[in-house]
């Protein structure tokens, strides 16, 4: 019996071995400051070759800044040095080796930047010692009790386009094959597409082509230093889940066309994190209709996200055409060997390193 969820897929020249692939999960475990600021330690190597061992179809590292201010907690990864490059040279290396596609998400974190550790809390880290001073689109706070971010002049945009541009060339390097944008979860490209953080009067605010603007600069930009034969793929929030002045699904559909157009192989579907008094229908697969709809409506490949926990249900989501992979979040934390596990389930086989294979 055919298995879609542990069927190779293909986009560009690249073939993924499955389609149980691992979403970006921060692990905030790098240094703050000094010379290994932003790079990755042996906790990160270690997180990631298990998952790699486990059998994930791919893994995309974890939110990696582009620049320093970027960062959303002072110990996330960050991709503006050398450092950093070779720090997570060592990381792409070994998936690869273990039949894992190494994957990267680039970001910056706009107004939600220099914010505390989750087991900390998330509150704002104040200017002075790690903390620095957030930007975004315009002057409005992420939250009560968050800053009023910088808003961002156009030549800074253009600077941090530029910076997306280098630390997808650093990805590169590093011997990454996939590389993912940023765009979701109230971050500063989400902030730039959504009008209830984008309170803009020039070219990038106001009307959806301005407030997409950022978003396809950013995408050309990478897509120009990306090689051709490799995918580009974007996260964004299908909605912001707001009754008033948000981001919406629709919006969703007609960007993920533009993004099509602009060279983005793939667009990973999630939901959520702008702010403001957003009700939110937790449950079990509760995202995977936006996905299903994008692809539905543009013909652009997807991944879905979102409490997706167990075997039968990530491949009826493949098998029914609603998604072309999954991507596992908390549950791949709980579990870093469920590929191998919904293998077993399934009927299915699924790479696993020769000192595990006696096992399977």
């Amino acid at each position: 019996m055919s298995v879609a969820l542990f069927e190779p897929y293909t986009l560009r020249s690249l073939t993924f071995p499955n389609r149980v692939w691992m979403a970006p999960m921060c692990q905030y475990s790098a240094e703050a400051t000094g010379p290994d600021a932003g790079v990755a330690r042996d906790w990160h190597f270690a997180h990631y070759a298990a998952r790699a061992t486990g059998g994930a179809g791919l893994i995309l590292v974890e939110a990696t800044a582009v620049a320093p201010e970027g960062r959303i907690s002072p110990a996330d990864l960050g991709l503006w040095n050398d450092a950093q490059t070779e720090g997570l040279r060592r990381i792409a290396g070994f998936l690869k080796e273990h039949g894992t596609v190494p994957g990267l998400q680039i970001g910056h974190a706009g107004r939600k930047a220099s914010t505390n550790r989750p087991w900390e809390g998330r509150g704002p880290v104040a200017p002075g010692g790690d903390g620095w001073q957030p930007v975004g689109p315009s002057p409005v706070p992420f939250d009560e009790g968050h800053p009023v971010p910088t808003e961002l002049t156009a030549e800074r945009i253009r600077e941090i386009t530029g910076q997306f541009a280098d630390a997808a060339r650093r990805a590169l390097e590093a011997g990454f094959e996939v590389i993912e944008v940023h765009g979701a979860h109230g971050y500063l490209i989400g902030e730039f597409l959504s009008p209830h953080s984008n309170r803009r009067t020039d070219a990038y605010g106001g009307s959806f082509e301005n407030r997409t603007r950022f978003a396809l600069e950013v995408v050309d930009a990478v897509r120009a230093v990306w090689p051709e034969d490799l995918p580009v793929f974007f996260r964004i929030s299908a909605t912001d889940w707001l009754e008033e002045q948000g981001w919406t699904p629709d919006e969703t559909v007609r960007f993920a066309a533009l993004l099509r157009e602009h060279g983005v192989d793939l667009l990973d579907v999630s939901s959520g994190g702008n702010g403001g008094p957003a009700r939110i229908p937790v449950g079990p697969g509760y995202q995977v209709p936006f996905a299903a709809r994008v692809r539905a409506e543009t013909g652009l490949p997807v991944a879905a996200v979102g409490l997706i926990t167990e075997s039968g249900q990530a491949e009826k989501i493949v098998a029914n055409g609603e998604a072309d992979a999954v991507l596992l979040g908390r549950e791949l934390l709980r579990d870093a060997s469920w590929p191998r596990r919904a293998a077993r389930e399934l009927g299915a086989e699924v790479h696993a390193p020769s000192q595990y294979a006696w096992a399977i």
